[in-house]
């Protein structure tokens, strides 16, 4: 069996502002952290109306200015799979999670929560929406999703190393394994 891979996906209501800016974050302290080899993360929208859309141009800019590029992301809409294959699914609002409460299978039900439950400086239980309110808005979800991804972080580090020890274990007994994923990295 392949070591395992924990699956976080964040769910916003259009996929083009606050999951995506949340998942960019996530996966830069995944990286800083040496997690982005047992963690991952991706994010969806509860809504079809932007699917295949780059993110809105004012949440691209905030996450430049910060040093994020989400420019290659595409909106998505949550996908029926999504229950099953992630393993933790955050909502950014109460519209969101209510939504994706209804909308999972009942066995998968614990796996979704809010974002802001993991936040340390803010109190908000929400990340508000910005679409369609001032370029501030987006600065504001950045502030918010970095402090709840950050407490994320700190609250999956157990078992990322965890992972880690396993993932370690299973290429010493498997080392074809880990010779087929440097080979199927290498660019042809």
């Amino acid at each position: 069996m392949d070591p395992k891979i924990l699956k976080v996906l964040f769910v916003c209501t259009g996929n083009v502002c606050r999951s995506p800016t949340a998942a960019a974050i996530f996966r830069r302290k995944l990286r800083e952290a040496h997690y982005d080899d047992v963690i991952v993360a991706d994010s969806a929208g509860t809504s079809e109306a932007h699917i295949g859309q780059a993110p809105d141009i004012r949440a691209q800019l905030a996450c430049k200015k910060r040093g994020l590029d989400i420019s290659q992301h595409r909106a998505r809409a949550v996908d029926p799979s999504d229950f099953e294959s992630a393993d933790l699914i955050l909502a950014m609002d109460w519209e969101v999670l209510t939504e994706l409460q209804q909308r999972s299978p009942a066995p998968y039900r614990h796996k979704i929560q809010l974002l802001m439950r993991y936040a340390n400086d803010f109190d908000e239980a929400v990340v508000p929406d910005p679409y369609y309110g001032l370029n501030e808005g987006f600065n504001i979800v950045l502030d918010y999703c970095t402090d709840a991804c950050e407490g994320l972080l700190e609250e999956l580090e157990k078992k990322a190393k965890q992972l880690q020890r396993e993932k370690a274990a299973y290429l010493a007994e498997h080392p074809q394994a880990e010779q087929q994923s440097e080979s199927s990295e290498t660019p042809t």
